[in-house]
């Protein structure tokens, strides 16, 4: 097992000072009343779920808060813009996507950041999500003047279906009094489901297909001609000025990468104050990675994108914590037991290992240096084996018992919501993950506590299923 670790600069840090945004629009959508001339594509609904089997495909509910395109290349779409027209601005949204859609963002209806389904690349392009679209600086020569684009540092993106949160900000072209353009625009920083894309970005012109001549404002633009996508939650935010850049750090970053099958012994704070102090990181070449929690036999998070940060275990003293660099998902608030004995399936779950007998056998590895993790239960053994799917796209499951109990269950998921989605399928949360059980598994039951869906199911023998996010 390859333990590759990194420790090198910090680029220039963005930071927001306190004052720096006023007048900040939150998009009510209750209506297209936001939007200019929108055309039949587009839609307010009150859901939207993407079809993972059927390209282009999305299904909506009647209702608000969700703006939907349904275009196919039979009948495209169209184009939309909002009515207020901005210059230097940050804007926050959220987006989905259907199976295989293109879409895009323009800032100034000009300067396009790429929307496509690029669940599972490893290494995203330019034309993939989160790439930026710009034409070549126009002082060179007229023979080397083009278009070309910036790749996101690297693919954090999520499923067609699951919410997408991307945070843009954005120095707008500067004229002079004659109208003559004396600076650039910039992108000066994106934020694309919590993880740091770009920074810093110089655009020298606006993007083929631009919406006319670069200025000094212009209207948010959402491509709608590509393929079908939603968007929620669209703040737009007037800057004041702009982010101050700061320079360094106390400490170097210490990176930890997974180009071979990699594995890394740390605490994982799961969420503010929680931590689990007996967690295992793996990833691989997939460029998809997980956390897992030894005291409880619980799935912690997983990610697409690059490893570790070790930063906080390894610089100086250190606290024991390394951090995910990807995309992260997370299964669940805190470290809570996998498997409880029942005696009906309506009882309490069982939170901790009091009077279960519970100890850590550690985990085996595979040939291709895997871990399996084991633990005994009461009094029976537990082989839990967590694998990257080969395409990246998710985990896949196995839970297999020593010796069958038809009293033994397994807690699956626990959340806000859980739709059930038909064939075994599953969507938890507000559409943060999949869950698909394998054919053969018995039927969970989804039951209410303390405010939230939980999912549990008998394990028998033998469960299987897979987490794709």
């Amino acid at each position: 097992m390859n333990l590759n670790v990194s420790k090198t600069g910090l680029t220039a840090t963005l930071w927001l000072c306190g004052t720096l945004l006023a007048f900040g629009q939150r998009i009510d959508l209750k209506d297209l009343s936001a939007f200019k001339n929108p055309g039949g594509s587009w839609s307010v609904v009150g859901n939207v779920f993407a079809d993972l089997n059927g390209e282009n495909v999305l299904k909506t509910t009647k209702g608000d808060g969700v703006l939907v395109n349904q275009s196919t290349a039979k009948k495209a779409g169209s184009d939309l813009y909002t009515v207020n027209e901005y210059g230097d601005v940050a804007v926050e949204l959220d987006y989905l996507t259907s199976k295989g859609a293109n879409s895009g963002i323009y800032l100034q209806g000009n300067y396009e950041i790429q929307i496509d389904d690029a669940w599972g690349l490893r290494k995203a392009t330019s034309h993939n999500n989160g790439g930026i679209y710009q034409r070549w600086d126009d002082s060179k020569p007229e023979a080397e003047k083009g278009y070309g684009g910036i790749a996101p540092r690297q693919n954090a993106s999520k499923a067609p279906g699951l919410w997408q949160h991307i945070k843009i900000i954005f120095q707008a072209p500067k004229f002079d009094a004659a109208g003559k353009k004396i600076s650039n625009a910039k992108i000066l920083s994106i934020d694309l489901n919590g993880v740091t894309i770009h920074e810093n970005v110089e655009l020298f012109g606006a993007t083929r297909g631009a919406a006319g001549a670069e200025k000094a404002t212009g209207a948010l633009r959402l491509q709608g001609d590509h393929g079908s996508v939603a968007f929620k939650n669209i703040s737009i935010t007037p800057l004041t000025e702009l982010p101050k850049v700061r320079q360094g750090n106390d400490a170097d970053p210490i990176y930890i990468d997974a180009a071979s099958n990699n594995m890394i012994r740390s605490f994982v704070d799961v969420v503010p104050g929680v931590r689990s102090v007996h967690a295992i990181s793996v990833g691989g070449p997939e460029r998809t990675a997980y956390s897992y929690d030894l005291d409880n036999g619980t799935l912690l998070q997983g990610w697409h994108g690059d490893f570790i940060d070790a930063t906080p275990m390894w610089d100086g003293r250190g606290n024991g914590t390394s951090r995910a660099l990807g995309s992260v998902t997370r299964f669940t608030a805190k470290p809570i037991l996998a498997v409880s004995k029942l005696v009906t399936a309506l009882d309490k779950w069982v939170a901790d290992t009091a009077g279960t007998g519970f100890f850590t056998k550690g985990y085996i590895l595979d040939s291709q240096e895997r871990p399996a993790f084991k633990y005994f239960i009461y009094g029976n053994t537990v082989t839990d084996d967590v694998k990257v799917m080969e395409n990246g796209q998710g985990l896949r499951r196995d839970v297999s018992v020593e010796k069958p109990a038809n009293d033994l269950y397994f807690l699956l998921a626990t959340a806000p919501d859980i739709e059930d989605l038909g064939g075994g399928l599953y969507l938890v949360g507000d559409k943060a993950y999949y869950l698909q059980l394998a054919d053969g598994t018995a039927k969970p039951i989804i039951r209410d506590v303390d405010g939230k869906k939980q999912m549990i199911v008998a394990i028998g023998n033998k469960l299987s299923y897979t987490l794709l996010f």
